[in-house]
Formats: structure tokens, sequence, C-alpha cells
């Protein structure tokens, strides 16, 4: 096992940061850091627009990690607690900022993650809406809550590239990790 949970949090947890957690993903804690990155936007006085963009964007990436991170891990070493899961908030040099998340995913989903941003990363501010709109109006809600908008949608509201890695850990479990520029 080369891929430490702990160093990998270290890393990503260095520089002007918003906000760290690592632990479960409950619906308690998406409204509590909703609250508090809110709270926090509000004392740095950061400009509406940016300040909705990344509330829409954390909207998304928690929902993300909420309803498709693995509820158990087994075959992993480390200690974690159910739904475990990973988010960073880091505010750039630039004034923007970067959401990055992380859960472990099996193995086999890696391909399919992969084509899906890889295709989102693809399409025009033009496409992306007719892909948005395709989905709404073709797709069915899926036992996850969800029909597939979620990417389409980040990608849509940032118009940025989402930048993501498959950091291996056992025959059974990737680390994947998404990172979103606001």
């Amino acid at each position: 096992m080369s891929f430490s949970i702990n160093e990998y949090y270290t890393k990503i947890s260095e520089g002007d940061i918003l906000l760290a957690y690592k632990g479960s993903i409950t619906s308690e804690l998406i409204n509590e850091v909703l609250e508090a990155v809110e709270g926090k936007l509000e004392k740095k006085n950061e400009e509406g627009k940016t300040r909705k963009k990344l509330y829409n964007v954390l909207v998304e990436s928690l929902q993300n990690l909420y309803h498709h991170i693995e509820e158990t891990h087994e075959g992993i070493d480390e200690d974690l607690e159910p739904k475990f899961g990973i988010l960073v908030i880091e505010r750039g040099k630039d004034g923007g900022y970067k959401v990055t998340t992380g859960n472990f995913v099996a193995a086999i989903k890696t391909k399919f993650l992969k084509e899906k941003i890889d295709k989102i990363n693809s399409l025009s501010k033009e496409e992306l809406k007719d892909m948005y709109k395709f989905i709404l109006n073709h797709q069915k809600i899926s036992a996850k809550g969800g029909g597939g908008l979620g990417l389409v949608d980040i990608a849509r509201k940032t118009g940025k590239k989402m930048a993501y890695h498959f950091y291996p850990y056992n025959e059974k479990y990737v680390f994947f990790d998404l990172q979103i520029l606001i």
C-alpha cells in the first residue's frame, strides 16, 4: 500500500485553507459545511458572484460525495468511518478558490468516471448547456438521487475544466480526487 489518507490530507490542507474536513459525509455535515462556508465568506467580504458560485459548487460536490460514496471499505486498512470522504476549500493566490473532494471508489468504476469527466471537460459552454437540458429532460432519477447532472452543473457554473486523479490503493479500490477551480 503506497497511498496514505493522512499524507494526502496533510498535503492538500496546506495553503490558505477556508475549510478542511475528513470523515463521514452525512446530510447534517452538508448543512453545517454550507453554513460555515457562507459565514466565512461573509466575514471575508467576498464578492457576491464568487460566493454564489462557490456555494453552488459546494452543494453539488457534497451531494456527489453523499450519494456516490462507498458505504463500507472492505479491504481498506485505514480506520475509516462509514461514507468516508475528504473536502478541502482553498483560496488561491489569484483570489479564486479550489474545492477538492476525495473518496474511495471501487476500482472497476474508474474507467466510467474518467470517461464521464473527460467528456464533460471536452464540451464547449453551449454543448454543456445542451447536455444539461438533455439529461434534465431524458434521464430518470437514479436510486442514488440524481440523474447525472452534478458534474455537468459544476462545469457549467465554473466555466473551467475539472481536474481529477485516481490514486491506486489495492486491487479493489482507488482513491478518487476531484479538483474544481472557481
